[in-house]
Order: C-alpha cells, then sequence, then structure tokens
C-alpha cells in the first residue's frame, strides 16, 4: 500500500532512479487490489497476467538504457468501454458479456506506446447511460469515501479505483458528466478535455457528438500526465479529432501563478438545487483565488438552464442511432429459442440492454421519429449552437469558469434508481460543458459533514486545458487537498 500512496508522478521519478521497478510497482497495485476491490467493486477485469508481463517487458527496457516516458511502467485503469485487444470490453453490459476486441483504442495504442501498465477494465454504467454507476448489468462499484455511497457516473469504476488507492491513473469518458461527477463524488481530478483533443476511435460510443476520454488521477500535475500521453490528432481513425495547442506539453507548461486570472462565477449554477454546502465551498475555492490575486467577478449564463433537455434529446438521439448495431446477429448477446429474424432483434435487445439504456433508445428514435424531428431535434440543435455562442461570448470577459460539478456530494446507494428525473437532474452543472464542446478540470474543494469530497469545477474555453490546469494546480496548492485516499 505504500507505494499506492504515491502520486504518478512521484512514482516515475522512483521508476527513473530505479528505486523501484515496475514489477514491483505492478505488483503493488494488484496487491492493493486484491486487498480492497471486493469492498469497492471498481474493476470488472483485473488483467493481472498481462500487467505483470507489461511491466517486465518495461524493466528490461530500462535495464537496457533504453530512453523511456514518464509514464512507462505506471499502472493504468481503463474504463470497459474503450476497446483493448485481446481483454474482455463489456460496457457493463450484458449486450457485451463476452466481447473481446480484435483491436485496441488509439488511446491504448499511446498508453502501450508510453510503457504505461494496463492493470484492468473499470465498472460503469451500461452503455455509459446513467449517473451513479448504479445501472451496471455486472455489479455494484461503491464510493471509497463512503461504502454505502455512490461513486458517481457513468465512469463510476475509474474514479473509484484511483480515489481507492489501487492504482494512481485510470482513463474514463464523458458524454455529460461522466468524468466529472465521480471525480468530484470520489474526491479525484478528472478532466473533460475539448472535443476533439483526444481520438474517439476505440471508444465505444454513446453520444458522438458530446463523447470525450480523458483522465483520472490524485494530483493536477499527475492528470497532466496522463493526458500528454492519449492527446493528438488522430487523421487515420478520427475524422473530429485535431491538433491541439498543448499536445504532449501540459505538465512542462504548469505554471501555480494566477494573479490577473479572470474567473467568472455564473449566478446560474449557484441557485435553488444547489446545496448549501456544496455552495459554500465552491464560493469559498473563489476566495482562495481571490487571495491569490485572481480577479473573481459574477458572470451570467442564462440559456444553460435548457441544457439539460437540450442534452437528454440529443444524446438520446445519437444514441439510438449508435446502438442499432447491438441486433444480436454481429457479435456479443444473441437470445435463445429464436425462430426467425424479428425475433432475434427483438429479444436480444430486450434482454442484452438494461432499462435506462432501453429507456434512451426509445426517447430517442421518439424525437428522431418524422413526426418529432423538427419539434425536439432540430430544435436541440439549434439551441446547442446558442449556448455555445453564450459561452463564447463569456469567454471575452474571462479566462476560466468556477462552478460546483453537482447539486449535491455522494447520495446513497439506491436512493434514487427509482426516479429517472431525479437522477438526470444532478447532470444540471456539467451537460452544458459538452454541448458547448468545451474543456472543464475537476478537483476536490472540501468535505461534506459526513466527510464525503465536494468537487469544484473550472472551465475554459476550446483549447484552454493548460490554463485550466495551472488554475487548479494554483488551488491545489493553497488548499492542500491533494492525492486523497479513501481510508479503506
Amino acid at each position: 500500500m505504500e507505494l499506492m500512496k504515491k502520486t504518478a508522478a512521484e512514482l516515475s521519478e522512483m521508476l527513473t532512479k530505479k528505486e523501484v521497478s515496475a514489477v514491483e510497482l505492478t505488483q503493488a497495485a494488484l496487491a492493493r487490489t486484491a486487498e480492497t476491490d471486493e469492498k469497492v467493486g471498481a474493476y470488472i477485469t483485473v488483467a493481472g497476467q498481462q500487467a505483470i508481463e507489461a511491466a517486465e517487458t518495461i524493466d528490461n527496457k530500462r535495464a537496457a538504457g533504453e530512453a523511456l516516458s514518464p509514464l512507462a511502467g505506471i499502472p493504468v485503469a481503463i474504463k470497459d468501454n474503450i476497446c483493448t485487444e485481446g481483454l474482455l470490453t463489456t460496457c457493463a453490459s450484458k449486450m457485451l458479456y463476452n466481447f473481446v476486441p480484435p483491436y485496441n483504442a488509439t488511446v491504448i495504442e499511446k498508453l502501450s506506446a508510453h510503457g504505461a501498465v494496463i492493470t484492468g477494465k473499470c465498472n460503469m454504467d451500461e452503455f455509459a447511460m446513467g449517473s451513479s454507476c448504479e445501472n451496471s448489468a455486472m455489479k455494484v462499484t461503491h464510493n471509497p469515501h463512503g461504502l454505502n455511497h455512490v461513486p458517481g457516473g457513468s465512469s463510476g469504476g475509474s474514479a473509484a479505483v484511483v480515489a481507492a488507492g489501487e492504482v494512481p491513473l485510470s482513463l474514463g469518458s464523458d458524454t455529460g458528466g461522466s468524468i466529472r461527477q465521480p471525480a468530484a463524488f470520489c474526491g479525484v481530478v478528472g478532466l473533460k478535455p475539448t472535443y476533439g483533443a483526444v481520438s474517439r476511435y476505440g471508444l465505444i460510443a454513446f453520444a458522438s457528438s458530446l463523447d470525450q476520454i480523458g483522465p483520472f488521477a490524485r494530483t493536477v500535475e499527475d492528470a497532466a500526465l496522463l493526458m500528454d500521453a492519449i492527446t493528438g490528432y488522430d487523421p487515420q481513425h478520427d475524422s473530429t479529432s485535431v491538433q491541439t495547442p498543448f499536445e504532449g506539453s501540459l505538465r512542462a507548461g504548469l505554471n501555480a501563478n494566477v494573479k490577473g486570472l479572470r474567473i467568472g462565477l455564473p449566478k446560474e449554477y449557484f441557485g435553488a438545487g444547489i446545496s448549501d454546502e456544496v455552495r459554500s465551498s465552491v464560493l469559498a475555492a473563489a476566495e482562495t483565488y481571490r487571495s491569490l490575486g485572481a480577479e473573481v467577478f459574477e458572470i451570467s449564463l442564462p440559456l444553460v438552464e435548457y441544457a439539460l433537455p437540450i442534452y437528454y434529446i440529443l444524446s438520446s438521439a445519437e444514441a439510438s442511432s449508435n446502438l442499432a448495431r447491438f441486433d444480436g446477429v454481429k457479435y456479443g448477446y444473441r437470445a435463445e429459442g429464436c425462430e426467425e429474424l424479428l425475433d432475434i432483434y427483438v429479444k436480444s435487445r430486450s434482454q442484452g440492454f438494461g432499462q435506462e439504456v432501453q429507456r434512451r433508445i426509445m426517447l430517442g428514435t421518439y424525437v428522431l421519429s418524422s413526426g418529432y424531428y423538427d419539434a425536439y431535434y432540430k430544435k436541440a440543435r439549434a439551441a446547442q449552437r446558442k449556448i455555445r455562442a453564450e459561452f463564447a461570448g463569456a469567454f471575452e470577459k474571462c479566462d476560466v469558469i468556477l462552478t460546483p460539478v453537482a447539486p449535491t456530494t455522494a447520495y446513497e446507494l439506491g436512493s434514487r434508481t427509482a426516479d429517472p428525473l431525479e437522477m438526470y437532474a444532478g447532470d444540471i452543472c456539467t451537460v452544458s460543458v459538452n454541448i458547448a464542446g468545451l474543456p472543464a478540470l475537476v478537483q476536490p474543494c472540501g468535505f461534506d459533514g459526513g466527510k464525503l469530497p465536494i468537487g469544484m469545477q473550472l472551465i475554459g474555453p476550446r483549447f484552454g486545458e493548460q490554463t485550466l490546469m495551472n488554475a487548479g494546480l494554483a488551488f491545489e496548492q493553497a488548499s492542500g487537498l491533494r492525492n486523497l485516499i479513501a481510508a479503506l
């Protein structure tokens, strides 16, 4: 456990100085997992032997004097909707219960090239649809800071595995807050990158125009380290990927000086529905920035009140289209006892998809239907453009925007499953970022009365990741809220 208490940056330095080997580090990660994951339930698949073999390869390269990446030998866990060649990738769904991809996602190829050691695949809401990690067909994941509480979703397993000290780094995906909300609930750092900054090739799609892969870590520096490895233009596989101004340089560019930084506090994010503890903690963070020399002032983003319905119309429409391929014919789950093709489709999809996935497919099919396309989907797209324009206008006045991440801290398991609308309302602070294609950094800024973490969200303009990282580092150093590991 002592090794797993260290940050990825500290472990990287130890590996470089040969104070520890990659094999020893991987063994420590696997031992911590064996000790704690029965309580947490962060992993669906632990790739123990594969991880040890990968670590041995890194040790041999280091012994031979090869120049290695700072990430070489560092254990990294992967959300189970990111394709890993030869390793089960289920999306936490019965539909893909036996799917072993024949190829790697681009981010996995990049991690392999940097020498990262993949320890396994993390639990999630089925097909990334959910806000609590309770929609998994595989298991329940618990928040390491309160085992009877949710870890957040959909990347709950990826956040929990870092918060529990099982690995220092992990990857998740964010469609409407699925990195940021679990990062806040679990007291870790999470980054939703600018749309297009990270290739989506090999990410099993939920909503293609909103999905982004991003890092979880326990410090801002560690998040920058992982982000540097996965960022990059991928013209061969992802036409939506782009060349970024910060590719591979976020960690090197870290600077905690925020004097003169203009920070906007949108009043719409601090109104009714936000708990007093969350509001006061985020506003206290704003005062910390003011004491560091930043300029903090109130702004208004009135259109964000429409972000939630816009998000659920657009994301469900795209989900309906993307999940049409799972029909019981090509791969994955096929229902038994079917006598004709239509039976295969209906029974396989009815039995293979969980309730939440079916709900969103039906909603998406409805808004795309001929009678309702103009009334719902087309209007949602028009409203999306207005929200993007509103954020662009805001960033003419400020450099970053500071908001809560969720209305509350992590709630108890099972407390919201009976009311999908209440669950959806938990995304109110995060979905606008995906709609606008912007980057956002989440990190811990305090604790509630039950000692559960409270997170804050820093939103930046397109490709403003370096500014976000610098602002995050400044707060981290001033507050001392870093490298939080749950006592299990």
